[in-house]
């Protein structure tokens, strides 16, 4: 058993099954019992760990060196990822780091697109881009993309970004198209991916609404590269988002459960565990220390904190709004760690309008939170709040 955690009262190595918190005079309230009480220690170290509860970051880019990589499909959610485990920083401020290239946005794992540090990219790339290619086969046989094919896109990539010349999608796709190659659609998605998994590519800056490319070797020297393993890989997830499970590494990485297990083996020295469900929870027995919060969290799209533990995550409380089975692109509003509602937002001139729709009773006594949650993504994107809450 963890020492780390012997401090939470009744520790069983064995939960019961889920437990979904009740919402009782508009909180969530958990079962008193020895299940709920680690389970709800582990949901709370994990918000210690990701920065989502005590000590906050100071860039947006020691932000993505914690967790490794951070998901990033949706960039304006992302953005809010980064922003929301830092010290005040604004959308404006995170853009600015990642327009100055301190942290790149390619695809490196899943594969998707993920932000991840400039000095990180190349060994993490080493590591990763292995597998994700494997995973890349079927669509590249589907849409006639060869090996010949890639490496005549990316070379023709190469050419046309040569000289720190940044260039939109559209703009790769006519000089692809040139050349008699995939200029739309899945196969002009699949050239751009194999050239960032061929570490020939990565971010440029924003173009507006627009992300440019620029060539890796141009936008990260190697003199300023770290460097890494799959062990080093496998150390720095658990760091960033521990406890967490080899299953939730081999997810995270795109890595085999068999690789994850040889690189847990190699750095578990350092690691602390403990069991739940069977499972081993590996974490970082220095990282920052869990404490109760009364605040709301409003967690974005594809965040790192919901994404990464497909097994013990944030339990919905009875009568969420959200029903199974449904994607409905909208984060969630996570309070006393449970899952209590769901946050959607439209940017209309100066204005961000804002819709939140809680479990019902929740509303009565944790209004105050869930409004001071949604100022401050408001302040976040500079925008004057509109917002309505229901449930």
């Amino acid at each position: 058993m963890s020492a780390a955690l012997a401090s939470v009262p009744d520790i069983v190595s064995e939960m019961d099954g889920f437990v979904r918190p009740e919402v009782v005079e508009g909180h969530p309230r958990w079962a008193a019992t020895g299940s709920a009480r680690i389970w709800r220690e582990v949901l709370r170290r994990r918000l210690a760990t990701q920065r989502l509860t005590g000590a906050e970051l100071p860039t947006a880019t020691d932000v993505v060196r914690l967790l490794g990589c951070v998901q990033s499909q949706e960039f304006a959610h992302g953005l809010w990822s980064l922003g929301m485990r830092t010290d005040g920083l604004t959308a404006a401020d995170v853009r600015a780091e990642f327009d100055r290239g301190s942290l790149l946005r390619t695809h490196i794992l899943r594969p998707t697109w993920h932000f991840v540090a400039a000095e990180d990219i190349r060994w993490i790339l080493q590591v990763t881009a292995p597998r994700v290619q494997k995973l890349n086969q079927t669509i590249y046989r589907q849409h006639g993309l060869d090996r010949a094919s890639l490496d005549l896109g990316a070379a023709v990539i190469s050419e046309e970004l040569r000289g720190g010349r940044y260039r939109t999608r559209a703009e790769l796709a006519r000089a692809l198209a040139e050349r008699g190659l995939a200029s739309e659609g899945i196969g002009l998605a699949y050239i751009v991916m194999n050239a960032e998994l061929d570490s020939v590519i990565c971010s440029g800056p924003m173009r507006g609404a627009q992300q440019t490319y620029a060539l890796l070797d141009e936008r990260a020297p190697r003199s300023a590269d770290a460097a890494g393993d799959i062990a080093e890989l496998a150390r720095r997830f658990f760091l960033g988002h521990g406890p967490a499970s080899i299953q939730d590494l081999a997810r995270w990485s795109s890595l085999t459960i068999s690789q994850c297990r040889d690189a847990v083996d190699a750095v578990k020295d350092g690691l602390d565990f403990v069991t739940v469900q069977g499972v081993e929870l590996w974490f970082d027995a220095e990282a920052a220390k869990p404490g109760p919060s009364s605040a709301a969290l409003l967690i974005p799209l594809y965040d790192e904190l919901t994404l990464s533990y497909p097994v013990i995550n944030f339990p919905q409380a009875t009568g969420h709004p959200h029903r199974p089975g449904e994607d409905l692109f909208v984060g969630c509003v996570i309070l006393a760690e449970t899952n209590v509602g769901l946050w959607r937002r439209t940017l209309q001139g100066q204005k961000m309008i804002m819709e939140i729709t809680l479990t019902p009773g929740v509303v009565a006594t944790s209004r105050d939170a869930v409004e001071a949650a949604a100022a401050d993504l408001a302040a976040f994107v500079g925008k004057e709040l509109e917002l309505t809450i229901s449930g």
